[in-house]
């Protein structure tokens, strides 16, 4: 079959779908409901059992560049890789020396061959599909395909970056990202400070430009006149891994227990962290009072915000400079109109 006419955007994840990554699914059907012809790549499959309904309106079939199962998927997956690579390394040879030039002097790192094997696979495919602009969702492992995909073809392309993606990756590999791409955005003032100082002199490829929510998927609180009857009913939403810095809420809420204030805080997510933070919650005497509730979609949260009568954010930075951007379940605790505490 054909590739359709006209230009059509390549859309490039690291894994799809991914429950916690809920602005990803609403940026790719956001695309799609204003006309935007796409196709959707995902490097792996992170073989979660919950998904978000929206996930069927995803235009078109995922595809994904790494195969799992069987030895033969496996064998098959190395011949594609060998066949696309000698593909292009035939069309174009000295673009394709100066690519393993590249290799060998700045990206001599085993996830950097990984994707550039990869890459060889998608370029072929985004030429099968139509595609004229490829699209990285995150500025490490997706934005490192993407580049290698333009360095291999000549393809123009664009990333994202949001918070892990930008501040673990190296500085110098992320500016030559930075230099080739079309278009970088990013969601935090922060974030585009951060890329604006290791990126000079090219800060105008760099656009800010903040996450939005579907409001229409959450419904406003009326106006509080007196204090529910009850405990104060605290809600955090966020993968259980360090930057969301749980236990600080956690010792938060121990201090104002053990001052004999009733509280109930709920905690969902799921992530590294669960047995760390039980163990917490047994520590401090807070069995009674923290629930940790595990994956929840997003129709589940939004209805855990209108019973909710506070949100927490209690992200911290981590000593390697890991840090969140502008999480998103913040911005739908402030489309519900939910009172907000958050850290720095």
């Amino acid at each position: 079959m054909s590739a359709p006419e006209g230009p059509r955007l390549g859309y490039l994840v690291k894994m799809f779908p991914r429950l916690s990554e809920t602005f990803i699914l609403d940026e790719i059907l956001g695309l799609a409901d204003r006309g935007v012809p796409l196709r959707l790549y995902s490097i792996g499959d992170p073989g979660e059992s919950r998904v978000q309904p929206g996930v069927t309106k995803v235009p078109g079939p995922v595809h994904y560049l790494r195969r799992s199962g069987s030895v033969g998927s496996r064998v098959r997956q190395a011949l594609d890789t060998v066949g696309a690579h000698a593909t292009l390394a035939a069309r174009g040879p000295v673009r394709y020396l100066r690519l393993w030039v590249y290799l060998l002097t700045k990206r001599r790192h085993r996830s950097s061959l990984r994707h550039f094997a990869e890459a060889g696979r998608l370029a072929l495919v985004l030429e099968r599909d139509g595609v004229t602009h490829l699209h990285a969702a995150f500025a490490h492992g997706p934005a490192t395909v993407a580049h290698f995909v333009h360095l291999l073809t000549g393809m123009p392309f664009s990333f994202a970056g949001h918070a892990k993606d930008i501040y673990l990756s190296a500085p110098d590999l992320l500016a030559r990202k930075v230099s080739a791409a079309r278009m970088v955005v990013t969601c935090s003032a922060a974030s585009e400070s951060y890329l604006r100082e290791i990126c000079a002199p090219e800060p105008s490829r760099i656009v800010l430009r903040r996450h939005g929510v579907d409001v229409s998927g959450f419904t406003p609180r009326g106006a509080v006149d007196a204090p529910a009857l009850g405990p104060l009913r605290i809600l955090a939403v966020g993968r259980l891994v360090p930057k969301k810095g749980y236990p600080v809420l956690l010792a938060a809420l121990a201090a104002v227990h053990a001052q004999g204030t009733p509280i109930r805080c709920d905690i969902i997510g799921t992530g590294a962290c669960r047995a760390e933070l039980t163990a917490l919650v047994e520590r401090w005497g807070l069995t009674a009072v923290v629930r940790l509730c595990g994956a929840r979609t997003a129709s589940e949260v939004a209805q855990a915000l209108t019973e909710a009568d506070v949100f927490v954010q209690s992200s911290i930075v981590l000593a390697d400079g890991d840090r969140d951007g502008i999480p998103n379940a913040l911005l739908e605790a402030m489309a519900t109109a939910l009172p907000v505490v958050a850290s720095a």
